[in-house]
């Protein structure tokens, strides 16, 4: 499923525009809609990617992270994304699910609504798994060096706390056997260095043979 990436294709817009031809190059397999897994490790970057292909494609995102119930949940949550979300939008109805609220440890809050698109995307770890990929128009792993991805997840969630640091080892842990074991970059039609920042040159290369 490996897909050609153009010669020459670093920059960020470059990426992005290469994967907007792609995307749109695809045949939908998911009911009429392209559904794109972006995938890959907390803090690789993955929700920038799937956030901007998202305004350029006018396609609604749909974070996994919001469907997990805790901890726990890291990969256990599909069966919950798959009744809210996949299939109503499967059969082109709209969907519509609640977040998680990590501070009240329930599901709460306005109910965020999906409507059926040309093109809906995936974001999160594990949104390209064995499970959807007969469904998935395209799929794209995002990656970073550890040190990075650690340094970006603490300040994004965890500051300096101690026992969020724990939890965030554990769960980077679960990740590596998570995508060894499905082989996740090799399946994917694209495979992008998310390390770095806005106005930088980012890497876009094909997965390994």
């Amino acid at each position: 499923m490996a897909a050609t990436v153009p010669a020459g294709v670093t920059s960020v817009r470059a990426a992005e525009s290469g994967l907007v031809e792609l995307i749109l190059s695809r045949p939908p397999r998911f009911g009429r809609t392209r559904l794109v897994a972006i995938d890959g490790p907390s803090g690789s970057g993955k929700t920038r990617l799937a956030e901007r292909l998202g305004a350029r494609l006018s396609a609604p995102v749909v974070h996994t992270d919001d469907l997990l119930d805790g901890w726990a949940d890291q990969f256990s949550f599909w069966p919950r994304l798959e009744e809210w979300v996949l299939e109503p939008l499967r059969h082109g109805r709209a969907a519509s699910y609640l977040r998680y609220d990590w501070i009240l440890g329930a599901f709460a809050g306005p109910p965020v609504r999906v409507e059926p698109a040309d093109v809906v995307l995936l974001d999160g770890v594990s949104s390209a798994r064995r499970a959807i990929r007969p469904e998935l128009s395209a799929a794209v792993f995002v990656t970073a060096p550890p040190e990075l991805r650690l340094a970006r997840a603490m300040v994004r969630d965890g500051g300096d706390d101690v026992a969020f640091r724990a939890y965030l080892e554990r769960w980077r842990t679960a990740e590596d056997r998570h995508f060894a074991e499905e082989a996740t970059a090799a399946y994917a039609d694209l495979v992008i260095d998310g390390s770095v920042e806005d106005g930088e040159d980012d890497g876009l290369r094909r997965p390994p043979d």
